[in-house]
């Protein structure tokens, strides 16, 4: 599907995930700036404790509060929370029974945990949950404090859980105010206001975990959103030259002409430079290959894709502008 099939005005909640290695906070974070530009406010949200926001935007570690950690092209503002479990817990009994004093005291004596034995689910319930209050939440004049919330989840083989783990603790507890948040939780995660992403390298792996994660997404009755094609490398020849060289059908001899020509290497030397460009040429045309054919497989999964590419010098702050500003130039924000 061609990524300008569809955009994302109607979204207010981007869920962002993928295969280990595929680069899915980097994605988030850029999804985050691209966002915010031209003014609005975004909230980036991290649940899994790595401190990954931290470390993209070049940050000391992010406390439990929500801080302004970047301004986005054209103005626009990113902020970043990163969830901590116990201190939404602690807001939960705060808000729902009035003891946050207590809940400190229970903290510490490991209530979390014990409530997460009983209801394995209700950790993910409490990220969730703040995560969706800030998509929720108004300020004193009506509108909505943030005009976008991203949330950086966990990997694709944990997501549709994740995400549906309501469902499960709603079930645990019919009525009262477990029932009450959960429902709340669930109104948002399953609305037209929330898109779940897909970050994929074009390489088997990631490729096959994307389908099997958007399978499994519909199968839940969660909302997909789009396809984010990381760290693409362009073809360095033309088509037919990477036709032949798959083949094996480098003109060795041509090469040693060539280097010869231009002062390069002569003799031997030419020609056992010349045979290790062939090489490095039938590698470079596999690799290629395989690529499009796994961006033809990707296809079968009828999601708008986008491709971000490959930064030759890695993903500093203005490595992740430039991703922000593809995200832009291809419509995903």
């Amino acid at each position: 599907m061609d990524s300008r099939d569809t955009d994302w005005d109607g979204v207010r909640l981007h869920v962002v995930t993928g295969k280990g290695g595929t680069g899915k906070t980097t994605v988030a974070a850029a999804l985050a700036l691209a966002l915010a530009s031209g003014g609005r406010k975004v909230l980036l949200v991290e649940v899994e404790g790595r401190q990954g926001i931290a470390q993209i935007f070049d940050l000391p570690p992010l406390p439990y509060e929500e801080r302004r950690i970047a301004v986005a092209p054209d103005g626009g503002d990113v902020y970043a929370l990163a969830v901590d479990p116990e201190e939404a817990m602690l807001e939960y009994l705060e808000m729902f029974y009035g003891m946050r004093r207590a809940g400190r005291a229970l903290t510490k004596m490991g209530v979390l945990d014990f409530a997460t034995t009983i209801a394995p689910g209700f950790r993910d319930v409490l990220v969730t949950g703040k995560t969706s209050e800030a998509v929720r939440r108004r300020g004193k004049d009506g509108k909505r404090v943030y005009d976008a919330v991203v949330l950086d989840a966990p990997p694709t083989g944990r997501i549709t859980r994740f995400l549906n783990v309501t469902e499960e603790v709603a079930d645990l507890a019919r009525v009262g105010p477990i029932k009450n948040h959960s429902d709340l939780v669930r109104g948002v995660v399953k609305s037209p206001e929330t898109a779940v992403h897909f970050v994929t390298l074009l390489e088997e792996m990631p490729v096959q975990e994307t389908l099997d994660g958007l399978a499994d997404l519909q199968a839940a009755g969660l909302p997909p959103g789009g396809v984010f094609i990381n760290m693409v490398r362009e073809p360095l020849l033309p088509q037919p030259v990477l036709d032949k060289a798959v083949k094996g059908r480098v003109d060795t001899a041509e090469l040693v002409a060539g280097l010869e020509a231009a002062g390069l290497a002569t003799g031997g030397d030419a020609k056992a430079l010349a045979e290790a460009l062939a090489e490095e040429l039938a590698e470079h045309a596999r690799r290629t290959e395989i690529e499009r054919d796994e961006r033809d497989t990707l296809t079968a999964a009828e999601r708008p894709s986008y491709e971000l590419p490959l930064l030759a010098d890695g993903v500093d702050l203005a490595g992740l502008y430039e991703l922000a500003e593809s995200i832009r130039t291809q419509g995903a924000a």
